[in-house]
């Protein structure tokens, strides 16, 4: 991969962002860039939502979904499909371990809550209650490191020991935009779940389960590029152009970074 680390590996133009545009708070932003891209996510949410049903092959659906998110989200342009299945053939091996991983680390987690819940429940024991509130802390640091690791994975050149290692930091760097990130994932999915209770109808299920599946991916991997992307850019991306102020001019543009302007065009340009 191009780049340093492999970062920035894109063949496409993208538009990136003007310099000199208004600023606009993140949450309008954030709605102006789903909406405006809406009947884009929606085949590819399709797309996630099937690749993802055999559990193998997850953590491929989460990667491609992520490189359209992510590009979408820096004002990039995206071609869909064709984008979301090229990350799928270059990162497949990665994907598809870390996917593996993910699932397996996910179901030891639950296992654990549910053991240590049922525990307590039962004997109230104290140990029982330090267990549950240590798995419930695990299983949500785990959950916010994959806000993180399938964007280092598709952006950096990284093993995934070091994805691992990575996304396990930017859980406690970027904390309480990670918790507000989650919180109001959750309150979308606990409506769509209410919703479901109140009325107890199977029609008024599958109209919910359609809806979810050609919204909710998106609208999940966007918001977390939102959130997460400032912090990936501040302490990795940030740091490395600082000491290489001419290293990949034309993949920052690509991405919407500041490149300097007084570089000669040919500069732009290399193997």
């Amino acid at each position: 991969m191009a780049g340093f680390f492999g970062l920035f590996d894109y063949t496409k133009e993208g538009p990136g962002i003007r310099k000199d545009a208004p600023k606009k708070k993140a949450f309008f932003v954030f709605f102006e860039t789903f909406f405006r891209n809406f009947f884009k996510f929606v085949t590819i949410n399709l797309v996630y939502v099937l690749l993802s049903i055999p559990v193998i092959t997850h953590g491929m659906a989460s990667a491609g979904i992520t490189n359209v998110a992510r590009n979408t989200a820096r004002d990039k342009h995206s071609f869909g499909l064709s984008d979301f299945f090229e990350t799928i053939r270059k990162n497949f091996k990665q994907s598809l371990i870390v996917g593996i991983i993910n699932a397996v680390v996910t179901f030891l987690l639950i296992f654990t809550v549910r053991f240590y819940n049922d525990s307590y429940l039962q004997t109230k024991n104290i140990i029982s209650f330090i267990g549950l509130g240590v798995s419930l802390s695990l299983i949500t640091c785990f959950a916010i490191m994959n806000f993180y690791i399938y964007t280092l994975m598709i952006t950096f050149n990284f093993k995934i020991k070091e994805l691992n290692k990575n996304s396990f930091k930017f859980v406690f760097v970027n904390l309480w935009k990670n918790l507000l990130c989650g919180i109001i994932l959750i309150a979308v999915y606990a409506l769509y779940v209410g919703i479901a209770f109140l009325f107890n109808d199977l029609r008024v299920i599958v109209i919910e389960l359609i809806i979810a599946s050609v919204t909710l991916p998106a609208f999940r991997f966007l918001m977390i590029q939102f959130f997460t992307f400032g912090s990936i850019k501040k302490y990795i991306i940030d740091p490395y152009y600082k000491e290489h102020p001419d290293a990949d001019i034309e993949k920052r543009r690509d991405l919407g970074l500041e490149v300097p302007e007084d570089k000669n065009e040919e500069e732009f340009f290399w193997e």
